[in-house]
């Protein structure tokens, strides 16, 4: 089975998501960001969601996590949760 790594930030809003998206792409670190900015208890470990395999997450995020390019933040991402950015960390393909 495919497995990836992955970590995310949970924020209410496509704008806030829109906004922290460009501060990561203009040299911000994704792990504080996330501990500053997200919502998911994942944020306290720089938004960190170990290891996982198809199927483990809501059907949105698991789509980005297995399609999507490992090292690239994807997103906005929405689900019933809220917004999303992503990043994968790494996928045995």
């Amino acid at each position: 089975m495919t497995r990836a790594t992955a970590r995310h930030i949970l924020v209410d809003t496509e704008e806030k998501c829109n906004q922290l998206k460009a501060e990561i792409e203009s040299g911000t670190d994704f792990a504080e960001a996330a501990k500053k900015h997200s919502t998911c208890p994942s944020g306290g470990e720089g938004g960190d969601l170990g290891s996982f395999g198809r199927g483990q997450m809501v059907p949105e995020f698991d789509i980005a996590v297995f399609t999507g390019d490992v090292g690239v933040v994807q997103g906005p991402i929405k689900t019933q949760f809220g917004y999303h950015l992503l990043e994968v960390t790494s996928r045995d393909d």
